[in-house]
């Protein structure tokens, strides 16, 4: 029975299961063993296995489905660079483990650190789980109190040193600079799909006809008319859609095409594409919603630059260490972990009911 009460609100804001049961058979582990450091600090196998078996179950239930394959079978599968499925994973976890205590390392530069609310918060927890789970479920996914603790502390101090780490960037954005236009544009695809969702190439003949229609859209358009009544017409739709010069969607030529224009309402020639036409008509030289759409988004970016630049700053003066053999010892194949909602009256509340064998 692996069980998280009423103090799993800690847990679920920094992404731990609400539920799990775990499958197959784990053979014991040293929590104790060092499985990396970074610079002084020592990570565990405790809390590496943890953080590990907590994520396995959210790709084993979300994921693999969505995969059209088994949990146990989606870590075997290739993930490109010669990696499997579950040596991906694996890198990526022990990579985000490593920036939690460069993190928790720098926080006091942030005057960051947990208040006492939080340290008690943590701590029952931890107890809370402790108390509620079997030692063979605590075991397989080294549910001990003194791992939950450091592995809640570490995410705790992660997610308040995010907003710190992003700030003072220049949030000056010109309109030149995040200026967005505007357009209408009409797809004729080369292929029909019927009710089943089958698709069907068309004939030569039929796509000289959609030939055709599209010039006739072009000259249509062009003499005055609008262009999402002669689409419709046409049996096809006119959509909306805004862009710059590094937009590629729904294709590069359309927009390269569209974007020429120094004048609202001028229409393209019939681009024609491998899967299709199309024909676009500028609406908007500088679209107001979509340019300061723009303008957050690329404030946003600059953040999440200068995130990225101090982790890769604190990673380069640090020396990280990984003790591959020991890693080696959390196995996904062989030791399933998969998430079980549940619904309580009380929304702070999960359960999590869990076998192993």
């Amino acid at each position: 029975m692996v069980h998280f009460g009423k103090k799993a609100a800690v847990l679920t804001a920094v992404g731990v299961l609400a539920a799990t049961t775990v499958t197959g058979c784990s053979g014991s582990i040293n929590t104790d063993a060092v499985v990396a450091t970074v610079g002084d600090d020592e990570i565990t196998l405790g809390v590496a296995n943890f953080y590990a078996r907590m994520t396995q179950g959210q790709y084993e239930t979300y994921y693999a489905g969505m995969m059209g394959t088994t949990g146990e079978a989606m870590w075997t599968q290739e993930a490109g660079e010669d990696q499997t499925y579950e040596e991906s994973v694996k890198d990526g976890l022990m990579e985000n483990l490593e920036n939690m205590y460069l993190i928790s390392q720098h926080a006091a530069e942030y005057d960051v650190s947990l208040t006492e609310e939080e340290e008690d918060a943590i701590a029952d927890a931890a107890a809370q789980f402790d108390e509620d789970n079997t030692d063979e479920a605590k075991e397989t996914v080294s549910g001990y109190r003194k791992d939950i603790e450091e592995f809640l502390r570490l995410a705790t101090i992660q997610t308040k040193m995010d907003s710190k780490m992003r700030e003072g960037v220049d949030e000056e954005v010109s309109d030149e600079e995040a200026a967005q236009k505007a357009m209408k544009y009409v797809f004729f695809s080369y292929t029909t799909t019927d009710d089943s969702g089958n698709s069907t190439e068309l004939t030569d003949e039929e796509k000289e006809n959609l030939k055709t229609d599209a010039q006739s859209l072009v000259d249509r358009v062009n003499a005055g008319e609008d262009i999402s009544t002669v689409a419709e017409e046409l049996g096809q739709t006119a959509y909306d859609l805004t862009f710059d010069s590094d937009s590629t969607s729904p294709n590069e030529d359309l927009i390269a095409a569209v974007d020429a224009f120094e004048t609202e309402g001028q229409v393209t020639d019939v681009i024609e594409a491998d899967t299709g036409l199309y024909v676009g008509q500028l609406t908007s030289l500088l679209d107001r919603d979509a340019t300061d759409q723009k303008k957050t988004s690329i404030v946003e970016e600059r953040r999440q630059e200068q995130y990225d630049s101090l982790l890769e700053e604190w990673r380069n003066a640090t020396d990280i260490k990984v003790d591959e053999k020991v890693w080696d010892k959390v196995d996904f194949e062989d030791t399933g972990v998969t998430i079980i909602t549940s619904e309580t009256e009380d929304t702070s509340e999960g359960n999590a009911d869990g076998t192993s064998e």
